[in-house]
């Protein structure tokens, strides 16, 4: 099942898309908006799979709010207007429907998703995609040091690299990363459990960075260290 959000300021559009959400039995609809700021809170808190988006609003364009969300979230957008289309697909959109579309015409959107999913799982994944700068920043895995909260901002401390900050949550971004190599060890910190160089006295020392072991969180750092 493909978990799912969208987001347009035409009620009867959102409206269309759960009906055909809910005869597919594909795609599961948690929610949808009619404002991108209600959209962008609750994608910072609840990570889904698919985005239908659409692009002609009042406040900010659809477009523009995907570039400024940082999900790593699959889109298909949905537009009355053509003109929109090439600059969708250059930022890798799954689809672009064009409206009034047809239930036929959603199931094919669909099914590119599901292939899309198919491909990421029979490839393990071996790195991350941020969104920093209206563009993405692929780092591998094996590279993330560690990685520190800042309100609602992130910062990646990545081996020989500049630090990226991105807009996401701590909760968010562990619930991405494998959790037999990542570690959430404070509320403001996780981090990358073969970059570790030390542990003692309740610190934690990765490139000379003293990290901190929360209370809350020990038991679960050293039961991996453990294993």
């Amino acid at each position: 099942m493909i978990t799912a959000i969208a987001l347009d300021d035409e009620l009867p559009a959102l409206e269309v898309l759960e009906a055909f959400c809910n005869q597919s039995k594909e795609v599961n609809l948690v929610k949808f908006f009619t404002k991108t700021q209600d959209a962008r809170f609750y994608l910072e808190k609840y990570p889904v799979d698919l985005l239908f988006l659409d692009i002609n609003m009042p406040s900010v364009s659809g477009i523009d709010f995907y570039k400024s969300i940082s999900q790593e979230t699959t889109v298909i957008f949905t537009t009355a207007y053509s003109e929109y289309a090439a600059e969708s697909y250059e930022l890798n959109a799954v689809d672009y429907l064009m409206k009034p579309f047809s239930y036929d015409r959603f199931l094919k959107a669909i099914d590119k998703v599901k292939k899309l999913n198919q491909i990421k799982k029979g490839d393990k994944q071996n790195y991350m995609l941020f969104r920093v700068d209206y563009g993405l920043t692929k780092v591998l895995l094996s590279d993330i040091l560690y990685i520190e909260g800042l309100d609602n901002y992130l910062k990646v401390h990545i081996k020989n690299q500049k630090t990226l900050v991105v807009r996401m949550t701590m909760k968010s971004l562990s619930e991405k990363l494998p959790a037999t190599d990542f570690c959430r060890v404070h509320r403001s910190y996780i981090i990358s459990i073969a970059n570790m160089q030390s542990y003692r006295n309740k610190i934690i020392y990765i490139n000379d960075k003293e990290i901190p072991l929360g209370i809350s969180y020990e038991s679960d750092f050293l039961e991996i260290l453990n294993n």
